[in-house]
């Protein structure tokens, strides 16, 4: 039975994605940025369910399972920094995608005052390949986990049926069946994660006051604050306000903003992107701090299966199956979204050329699915580890630069190749050379690694505008695809 739910689900998000197909225009453009015409409150569901993917459902979920209620931090920080990036360039970003030229991430950045900076294209793209393959073998690895915890299936077994179903509406619909499927997903991750607190509510309370077990976990579970200085836990907190703010480095959230129909719209897709999240994340952290009551056990335990577990022991098998949808759908509605900006970066950022455009965009697809499952199945790192890697380093990378060409500086190329390098260079010496020499600035509680790279990469945009000023950007070749 868990297997019949579970399959009926996905064969439902496959026909939503496939009827698409049928408002497709049968072009390149539309394939890859679904004409820019998407309406506002698809576009909102599209981007909160792509943002909060697997590492919701397996990554969140294990992390409030292990350390308690100082998990909530995640939610405030990540929701605050989201909201500032979403206010200070969404909109202008918006603007600039409105070219004819401009059908990928890549291309927004090389042409957003017109200009056309093509190196600055073409390593966008290969950052956007890079990056994005292992956040979509993240993705696959996750869906794959809990079908292994559920049904007992072979990883690859997870990683390949995944893999199938997104080609197979990715190929039909493209970016548009995307986002169509996004926000049927995201109906029904909300109904399996309410299905989960009601149930787990349900459950402990019958043991006694859900706040007095919680507390008995341990001596730290249900502190607000985690031990240490205020300088600690100020960086911890800063740490996820910057993981938030990178939400505007992503290239396969952006391009959902570069396709809303009207920058008119913006505030409605807010509208709709905030009300999910904010209940999402909190109802995450509810369920998390549930399955440490409901699993017990916990000697040999991988918190990041404590979802699909949970499930297993408090619904019936048809529920299981919807719960264990949900979080597959999770996982599709982020990978595809990659695999798809990856193909545009391919096609777009590279060979910019309209020829055949449209089966070299689906080849790509195909291929880029094949690589991603790959890393999926040998990649030993966790989901939640591989996902804040690939997320911080996008961040890193293309937040400032992005902020700062919102905020109006046309800075040249050079300049902008100089910060995107210096961002993800930061991030790595933070990251992995620091503590190698043994040097740490970080105390006893970790800052997530964005917030370095991110500083580094601002600090040099504004000292390069007072340096150099902030040039006129004459429009040139804006027939550059």
């Amino acid at each position: 039975m868990i297997a019949i739910g579970f399959l009926i689900f996905l064969f439902a998000f496959l026909v939503i994605g496939l009827l698409s197909a049928r408002i497709s225009k049968g072009n390149a453009n539309d394939y890859l940025i679904a004409d820019k015409a998407v309406k506002p409150w698809l576009v909102g569901l599209s981007a909160v369910a792509t943002n909060n993917s697997g590492y919701m459902f397996i990554g969140m979920i294990g992390f409030t399972y292990e350390v308690g209620l100082q998990s909530v931090w995640l939610m405030i920080g990540w929701i605050i920094g989201d909201l500032c990036a979403n206010l200070s360039a969404v909109k202008e970003m918006r603007k600039a995608a409105a070219r004819d030229n401009i059908h990928s991430f890549g291309g927004l950045l090389a042409h957003w005052y017109g200009q056309n900076h093509t190196v600055l294209r073409r390593l966008v793209g290969l950052l956007t390949v890079f990056f994005l393959t292992i956040y979509a073998a993240a993705q696959l690895k996750a869906g794959s986990k809990a079908v292994f915890a559920l049904l007992d299936w072979d990883l690859w077994v997870g990683i390949v049926a995944g893999a199938f179903i997104i080609l197979c509406y990715s190929w039909a619909g493209g970016i548009r069946a995307s986002i169509w499927t996004d926000a049927a997903q995201s109906f029904v991750m909300i109904f399996g994660m309410f299905l989960l607190m009601i149930c787990g509510y349900n459950s402990v309370t019958e043991s006694g006051p859900l706040l007095d077990q919680l507390q008995a976990v341990n001596n730290n579970y249900m502190n607000l604050f985690p031990s240490g200085t205020w300088w600690s836990v100020s960086l911890f907190i800063l740490g996820w306000v910057g993981g938030g703010m990178a939400i505007i480095g992503q290239p396969h959230i952006a391009i959902r903003f570069m396709s809303i129909d009207s920058v008119n719209n913006i505030n409605k897709m807010r509208t709709w992107y905030y009300l999910w999240f904010t209940f999402f994340y909190g109802a995450t952290i509810i369920v998390g701090l549930l399955a440490r009551l409901i699993l017990t056990d916990t000697a040999g335990f991988d918190e990041e299966v404590a979802l699909p577990l949970m499930a297993e022991e408090l619904l019936s098998p048809l529920f299981v199956g919807v719960i264990l949808a949900a979080l597959f759908a999770a996982t599709m509605s982020t990978a595809d979204s990659q695999i798809l900006s990856c193909s545009a970066a391919i096609t777009r950022d590279f060979k910019q050329s309209n020829e055949h455009s449209l089966i070299v965009a689906k080849i790509t697809t195909i291929s880029i699915l094949i690589i991603a499952s790959t890393l999926g199945l040998w990649n030993n790192k966790t989901v939640f580890a591989m996902v804040l890697d690939a997320w911080g380093m996008l961040g890193a990378a293309f937040a400032p630069l992005i902020i700062a060409l919102a905020l109006g500086y046309r800075c040249p190329q050079a300049i902008a190749i100089a910060g995107i390098i210096i961002g993800i260079g930061t991030f790595f010496i933070y990251k992995a050379v620091l503590p190698e020499l043994g040097i740490t600035w970080q105390s006893t509680h970790y800052i997530y690694e964005v917030v370095p790279g991110m500083l580094a990469g601002g600090l040099f945009f504004v000292l390069a505008y007072f340096i150099s000023g902030n040039p006129d950007s004459k429009p040139e070749d804006q027939n550059n695809t």
